[in-house]
């Protein structure tokens, strides 16, 4: 069982890799410009992988993930040629919200500075 996970993990961590350098280096479309891959989730058959992603702009993250929902096919099959796997996972696209709650954190810690430093003046 161990032996499972070590290579789902390894496996999810390649093609999230792979994924993340295609739509830098290969894909066109101007929805995905900007966008992080943060992670990739692989099933323990390998045959389907969930891949997070991130933008600074959160207001296009729905464009994001129509560009990705589209680009699915073409990032399969490069996947495939570029790993050489037996089953290549079919792809889908999570938004990864933990950016978003550490930046909430971070605004919540800076307002609390600021409240500090008012009521020692």
């Amino acid at each position: 069982m161990k032996v499972v996970r070590l290579r789902q993990a390894r496996v999810g961590d390649l093609v999230g890799r792979t994924i993340a350098e295609l739509i830098q280096k290969k894909v066109k479309d101007p929805r995905l410009e900007g966008v992080t891959i943060t992670g990739a989730d692989v099933s323990v058959d390998l045959k389907a992988a969930r891949i997070y992603f991130c933008v600074m702009d959160r207001e296009r993250k729905g464009s994001v993930l129509e560009g990705l929902a589209s680009a699915a096919g073409y990032l399969r099959r490069e996947l495939g040629r570029e790993l050489h796997m037996k089953a290549v996972p079919s792809l889908s696209f999570a938004y990864d919200e933990s950016f978003d709650h550490g930046a909430r954190i971070d605004e919540i810690l800076d307002s609390l500075a600021s409240h500090q430093d008012d009521g020692k003046e």
